[in-house]
């Protein structure tokens, strides 16, 4: 029992996306004058932030026992070059594979090993697979920044949703930043959806992940829409990055909030220009918020009040609402970047994935192939 507590607690940490921003001694705010205008905004006094006393009761015990977050420690522990970054990344290697064994069988999922085409790719299988779900495939993009996430790492959510949705998945090891910076990542997500679609129709699949996960969902729909590709019946877009520049309410307003992400500036910023590798980084297949929305499938989104990316996950709720797409935007109460992975046996993280199964049910068919791919 010790020995799956400190895994389970290794595994929490590796699920905060921006791993290297932990959170640290309370930091003391700046000592604003009254609130005022200024010419282009305004000035916000320090001032007080209960736990939210409107979350559940699991997710508030968890929220008490936080430090608050430390925005100058959190940036001064962005790595300074690419060579840091590539240490970072190694430093973290191997370090899920023992909590993913025991974690899906927690979860009664069956997880291999395997590629597709050129792409590398892990088979996460209920062991009951849901019979409304038997001929359906959720195709999972795991976060991390676009750096991090890497093989064992990126299967927990895979397993999460693989079990409580009863839904077979393909969650994909696609290549990151800094040795494989854009547009790899869009590149590996391509080549993995033209192969799957020779197997199965695009009625049957569905495809998401949380944070640069999210993201990369939606980038990869714009870049399989303008190959004129058949597109997924269902997008989940767990609090997306994208938009990777700082642009969105939120970013400023839950600066010092977020608990994960704590910040924008530092560790974010590089990150982006890291993996954009040179690109502007208003590119849609960047940050897909800048694209056409129009034709795109249905999607289920999720962030919370205390979340950096609220602003991007609402700016794409109404991107697709402005463009006709029926969107299903669920914000939560109390909670920062990706909460639900974290507080993931909560009574909100359980309803996020009920909700999603239902979503799915909802909008994915029936086909006569076989899922033997």
């Amino acid at each position: 029992m010790k020995k799956m507590m400190k895994i389970s607690i290794l595994a929490i940490c590796m699920f905060t996306l921006l791993t290297s921003a932990v959170n640290a001694k309370p930091s003391s705010a700046v000592n604003a004058k009254p609130l005022h205008h200024t010419q282009k905004g305004w000035i916000v006094p320090q001032r007080f932030l209960p736990v939210p006393s409107a979350a559940s009761e699991a997710l508030q015990e968890i929220l008490s026992k936080l430090h608050q977050p430390d925005i100058r420690r959190a940036i001064s522990q962005t790595p300074k070059d690419k060579a840091e970054w590539s240490e970072m990344v190694e430093s973290q290697k191997g370090m899920m594979t023992e909590y993913i064994k025991m974690y899906a069988k927690e979860m009664s999922v069956k997880v291999e090993k395997d590629r597709i085409g050129t792409v590398k790719i892990y088979r996460v299988t209920p062991i009951n697979i849901a019979p409304e779900h038997s001929k359906h495939l959720f195709i999972y993009i795991h976060g991390g920044a676009y750096i991090f996430g890497s093989g064992d790492a990126g299967l927990p959510e895979a397993i999460m949703i693989a079990s409580r949705i009863g839904i077979p998945v393909i969650s994909v090891d696609y290549r990151t930043a800094p040795k494989d910076p854009f547009p790899a990542a869009v590149e590996d997500m391509t080549a993995l959806y033209k192969a799957l679609l020779k197997s199965h129709p695009a009625s049957s699949i569905a495809i998401g992940g949380s944070s640069s996960g999210g993201g990369l969902a939606l980038a990869s729909i714009h870049r399989f829409k303008s190959l004129g590709l058949d597109l997924p019946a269902a997008i989940y877009a767990g609090t997306p990055w994208s938009d990777l520049t700082k642009r969105g309410d939120s970013y400023f307003i839950n600066e010092g909030i977020d608990h994960k992400l704590i910040t924008y500036d530092g560790f974010l910023e590089a990150a982006a220009k890291l993996y954009a590798n040179g690109t502007d980084l208003k590119d849609p297949l960047l940050s897909p918020i800048y694209g056409n929305f129009d034709r795109f499938p249905p999607t289920y989104l999720v962030t919370g009040t205390r979340d950096l990316f609220l602003s991007n996950t609402i700016r794409v709720h109404r991107k697709l609402r402005e463009s006709g797409v029926e969107a299903d935007l669920n914000v939560y109460e109390g909670f920062s970047h990706v909460e639900y992975l974290v507080a993931k046996n909560s009574p909100e993280a359980h309803e996020i994935y009920k909700e999603l199964g239902e979503f799915l049910k909802k909008h994915l068919s029936d086909s006569d192939v076989s899922l033997s791919f």
